[in-house]
């Protein structure tokens, strides 16, 4: 008997990982196995992201090795999917770059993977089908999840904010919310299945609810999701500061499960770069919007992201950002430089900042959040906090790697069978990017 392999590549955010979860469980109900070895997949399916160019050209490099592969085995189904393909014109630029491509297909048909498969292999040329509009969401598709403590769940599709440098909207659709009991019957299996946290995704996950025909919203949803036997932590990306209500801080308060990490991307510090991203508020509400977080939650960690060099950011601008920056005192903040995404308005905008100049202000800004990092973590000296173990460190596989609630990394010592706990750890020691500590105590689970 046959036994037919298959490889999934993967690029992007966590709903990039979690749709591709969901490829491989389709994929395995087809009856292939997964590899890690390119040579030996009879299948391989691209799983895209266009959030940045950088992520765009890795995808067409893999395409150009993939290729000898392919001219080796005539037989091997290569395929690409994902918010790349989405876009206009992305298709036929593929076909033309890549002919030895047998599969191209988008974010809203995902779910016909299986179909468009045997269409593949049938076909005597590439099979391309890319809708254009978001369906109905389509539930109880099979998942493949990775092995491990921390389980993600869909609760939103798409995205209704269109921010002026995003092309999320434009591959993703318009915001499409899960019902709650879909939800929390997911979050239930999960419970059982021995997963510990639950990170709950969606573009924007304060505007849950919006769109049903329901008296629900965020705060409600995870108020109800709290009440998930075996679960332990709730987290959740990503927060629009606009949306963040009071009702969801006052939720998070009292919540023994959701931890008390906001990550709440400011993008600029500048009122002015704010209205031409199209944010929808100022810095003002921000700051007032990071009080009440750490009036309501004190011990919250906040964590951001910023964009440095959008066009027409002038110099007073930057210095703003680097102000608010000084007055937040971010825990953590992932920077980027601003890359131009065609299709989205920032892209014609006038006032395109040099490459030199975004870096230099990249490293003024690494430089504050840097010493900022290292201040919030050093507060945590000589305290013991609870953390989930996750397994073997990266940097240093003699040691365990945890997160606590508030999402700091702790490198600790320990045995393997702690993978999975909950401990209390004395934090001993702070970098700028973790902690180091020793276990104290052994939750019972």
């Amino acid at each position: 008997m046959i036994r037919l392999k298959y490889m999934i590549l993967t690029w992007g955010c966590q709903m990039n990982e979690h749709d591709a979860e969901v490829l491989a469980g389709m994929i395995e109900k087809m009856g292939y196995h997964e590899t890690h070895l390119e040579e030996d997949a009879d299948l391989i399916i691209l799983n895209t992201c266009c959030v940045r160019e950088k992520a765009e050209n890795k995808v067409y490099g893999k395409l150009g090795e993939l290729q000898q592969l392919k001219s080796k085995n005539p037989e091997l189904v290569i395929g690409v999917c994902g918010c790349m393909t989405q876009q206009p014109e992305v298709a036929d630029r593929m076909r033309r770059k890549a002919p030895h491509v047998d599969l191209i297909f988008g974010t809203h048909n995902a779910h016909r993977l299986p179909e468009l498969i045997a269409e593949a292999k049938e076909a005597k040329s590439p099979v391309v089908e890319v809708w254009e509009k978001e369906g109905a969401i389509v539930e109880h598709l099979p998942t493949r999840r990775v092995a491990g403590i921390r389980a993600y769940v869909t609760i939103t599709y798409g995205c209704n904010n269109f921010c002026t440098y995003c092309i999320v909207p434009y591959v993703r659709g318009r915001e499409r919310s899960r019902l709650p009991e879909d939800i929390i019957r997911e979050v239930q299996s999960l419970g059982e299945q021995g997963y510990k946290e639950i990170m709950l995704l969606g573009q924007n996950v304060n505007s849950y609810g919006k769109d049903l025909d329901l008296q629900v919203d965020f705060a409600d949803l995870l108020s109800q999701v709290n009440e998930v036997p075996g679960i332990r932590w709730i987290r959740y990306m990503t927060s629009h500061p606009r949306d963040f209500s009071e009702k969801v801080i006052k939720t998070i308060a009292r919540s023994a499960k959701v931890c008390e990490h906001f990550h709440l991307p400011v993008q600029a510090g500048s009122n002015t770069v704010l209205r031409r991203m199209h944010r929808g508020y100022t810095r003002e509400y921000y700051l007032e919007l990071l009080t009440k977080v750490r009036e309501s939650v004190p011990h919250a960690s906040i964590t951001t992201d910023i964009i440095v060099g959008f066009p027409g950011e002038s110099s007073e601008d930057f210095a703003d950002t680097l102000d608010l920056m000084e007055k937040a005192r971010f825990d953590a903040a992932f920077t980027f430089l601003y890359s131009p995404r065609s299709g989205t308005p920032a892209a014609q905008m006038p006032g395109q900042i040099s490459m030199e100049e975004k870096k230099a202000r990249f490293q003024k800004l690494l430089e504050i959040q840097n010493r900022l990092s290292l201040e919030a973590n050093r507060r945590l000296v000589g305290k013991t906090v609870e953390v989930l173990i996750e397994g073997r460190s990266k940097s240093d596989p003699g040691r365990l790697s945890a997160r606590t609630r508030t999402n700091k990394v702790v490198i600790i010592e320990g045995h393997e069978d702690l993978i999975g706990k909950i401990v209390s750890v004395a934090i001993k020691e702070a970098q700028t990017w973790n902690l180091t500590g020793i276990v104290t105590k052994r939750a019972e689970l």
